[in-house]
């Protein structure tokens, strides 16, 4: 980090003051983009989506449980892996304070992995997450929205990922789809999300880019952990004083 520029008070409050207008103009334009993507045209879903639920099979209008507005957030968990995504189980350290508001405003959200429900579950305590998760082994829901690709269609150049064709060689990535269900029971696809597109829903972020280092990376997500694979630095500093204590 390199050395800031240290002023007087009034210096520092005019600086101030001339971001908050930036500042301003970024809430406005947020603002619009928000209302421009509610006004976004929908798709209807036509196909048939089943998932592997600790309930037993459900269907994609099951999952709305009741409410009218679906998130999936498409985490990184393969049918091999080992384990979920790290920079997936960042995000997803995230939603359980969210979600206690979302089922109250008519949202109901949902995380969808292909690894079996077994290794979903297993390592969800391990997490200690409460939110819903569910399987799409076996089924095409991955792929139908671009989170999944398979082998073949990496190598032909046929894999899309938001949006545009892969660059890289990849078969599972991360992603936000969004849904409606009328009162008919039609559900239709409102808007979907992938890559960066969804990173303001980790506030830890937008809690770092308020502090003088920032997210202080060489690149995306480098520093993160799994939350019980940081150190234990209550653990440490206990460690510390009993042998100062004791020793």
């Amino acid at each position: 980090m390199e050395p800031h520029k240290v002023v007087s008070q009034q210096e520092w409050m005019e600086a101030q003051k001339a971001h908050l207008v930036k500042e301003k103009e970024y809430t406005r334009h947020r603002d619009r983009l928000n209302a421009e993507r509610q006004a976004l045209p929908w798709t209807r879903v036509e196909k048939d989506y089943v998932f592997d639920t600790p309930q037993g099979k459900k269907t994609l209008a099951e999952l709305f449980a009741g409410r009218s507005q679906l998130i999936v957030n498409h985490f990184m968990f393969g049918p091999d892996w080992e384990a979920g995504c790290v920079g997936c189980s960042f995000g997803a350290d995230h939603i359980d304070g969210a979600n206690q508001h979302l089922k109250q405003h008519d949202v109901t959200l949902v995380a969808v992995s292909r690894a079996p429900l077994s290794k979903i579950e297993a390592y969800k305590k391990r997490m200690g997450w409460k939110f819903d998760w569910v399987s799409s082994f076996g089924s095409d829901f991955n792929f139908d929205f671009g989170v999944s690709f398979r082998k073949e269609d990496i190598a032909n150049g046929k894999a899309i990922y938001n949006h545009a064709p892969m660059t890289f060689e990849m078969d599972e990535m991360p992603g936000l789809s969004v849904f409606y269900k009328d009162e008919d029971g039609n559900i239709y696809r409102t808007f979907s999300q992938y890559a960066r597109g969804d990173e303001d829903k980790i506030s830890t972020y937008a809690i770092l880019d308020r502090t003088p280092k920032g997210r202080d990376e060489k690149s995306a997500m480098d520093w993160v952990k799994r939350h019980d694979e940081y150190p234990d630095e209550d653990k440490n500093i206990a460690a510390m004083l009993t042998s100062s204590c004791c020793g």
